[in-house]
């Protein structure tokens, strides 16, 4: 694939769609931003190097254009010295020059139209360029604030809801629960020792009024 063909391919490169489809798209557009970078350094030199062709073009246009204008005065001096024959090769050359001059100065319109096609280029890229650096700043932010958010939610699922608040919640209702068991046991408690109690001095009093019956029927005897 030849400089211009990548070029055009990242400047058509829709990142929005790219970043959607990509597994990675920090990783993705870290990428895309150092090939950019690299096809622009490149453009930047293809650049350069056409100006100076168009330059180098247009002084050898220049150049055959002066021999035009030189061997045509020397057309004229020949016919003003009567010299046909010598007016007749001047003007031989002069017509050399004339198409050496007309091909350098097609040369020179379409090394101009290249050199307007590649700052072109350059100059879309590096918009491309800004934009994919652009983007990538902001979804290395997104990133760096969805890790946050993720931390923030660990910690708070750590120590918020589920943990030690939880753990506290349920620990006091377990404490008030055993509380609870407690006292019933101890209100039990309490009233079968009354019942003992009741039915032991009933127990008494039945056993005290038997052997005072008995000592009665004694004393009557």
């Amino acid at each position: 694939m030849s400089l211009m063909e990548r070029v055009s391919t990242l400047i058509r490169a829709n990142l929005n769609d790219l970043i959607d489809k990509a597994e990675n798209p920090e990783k993705l557009l870290k990428q895309i931003v150092l090939d950019m970078e690299n096809q622009l350094l490149q453009v930047k030199t293809q650049v350069a190097i056409a100006i100076a062709d168009q330059h180098l073009l247009e002084k050898k246009q220049k150049e055959n254009e002066d021999k035009i204008a030189e061997w045509n005065r020397k057309a004229e001096l020949a016919v003003n010295k009567n010299q046909d024959d010598l007016a007749r090769a001047a003007i031989e050359r002069s017509l050399q020059y004339k198409q050496l001059a007309s091909s350098f100065a097609q040369q020179v319109a379409d090394q101009k139209l290249q050199v307007e096609t590649l700052k072109n280029a350059l100059n879309k890229l590096q918009q491309k360029l800004e934009e994919a650096r652009s983007k990538t700043e902001v979804l290395l932010a997104q990133h760096r604030r969805a890790r946050t958010l993720v931390k923030a939610a660990d910690a708070h699922g750590h120590s918020g809801n589920g943990g030690a608040e939880a753990n506290f919640d349920r620990m006091q209702r377990k404490v008030m629960h055993t509380e609870a068991i407690g006292q019933a046991k101890t209100e039990l408690m309490a009233e079968e020792g009354d019942l003992e109690g009741r039915l032991a001095r009933l127990e008494k009093e039945d056993e005290i009024n038997r052997i005072l019956q008995e000592l009665k029927a004694k004393k009557g005897a």
